[in-house]
């Protein structure tokens, strides 16, 4: 799982949108997006943690949780 599959998962378990985080923290269409490919710029990353209620840390153990569950399987 990316940092943005992992954003993605806890936004709809928040019932909220990529869309609706990008608008409320004021950062650009896609910006959210563009973390399935590329690393986020760390500030970015702090204010969507925050708007999640979770640390970098947890985001990042997310996403690299779904990683080795998938090599597992």
């Amino acid at each position: 799982m990316s940092i943005y599959d992992a954003v993605k998962s806890l936004a709809a378990d928040q019932g909220k949108s990529i869309y609706k985080i990008e608008h409320d923290l004021k950062l650009s269409n896609g910006t959210i997006s563009k973390w399935n490919r590329s690393v986020p710029q760390v500030n970015r990353l702090q204010a969507v943690a925050d708007y999640l209620g979770v640390s970098i840390p947890y985001l990042l153990r997310l996403s690299e949780d779904d990683k080795h569950a998938t090599k597992v399987q």
